[in-house]
């Protein structure tokens, strides 16, 4: 394991335990096999559903503002419905 600077370690019990960013979690979690993925999605949302009204909107207004903030960075630019539903009918043709 590369060595952990002190921001990126928490002890408990007398142990130093690495913390990882939300990214690097996810770049884990996405080398587990289907199964085990399945699974601990199963276990974070089963997490999330004793949150109140007022936890789960907040939760939902940080993701969207998370996505809307990657978007915007994302250099990417929207078309618009028209074009998408045209394109998607002849798809379907």
């Amino acid at each position: 394991m590369p060595d952990v600077g002190p921001t990126n370690v928490r002890t408990v019990s007398g142990r130093k335990i690495p913390i990882m960013s939300i990214d690097e979690l996810e770049a884990e979690a996405l080398k587990l096999a289907p199964a085990a993925r399945a699974r601990l999605a199963e276990r974070l949302l089963e997490s999330l559903e004793g949150l109140s009204d007022e936890e789960n909107a907040r939760v939902w207004a940080d993701e969207a503002q998370r996505r809307d903030e990657a978007w915007e960075a994302s250099g990417n630019a929207g078309h618009p419905a028209a074009e998408v539903f045209r394109e998607t009918r002849a798809r379907l043709k």
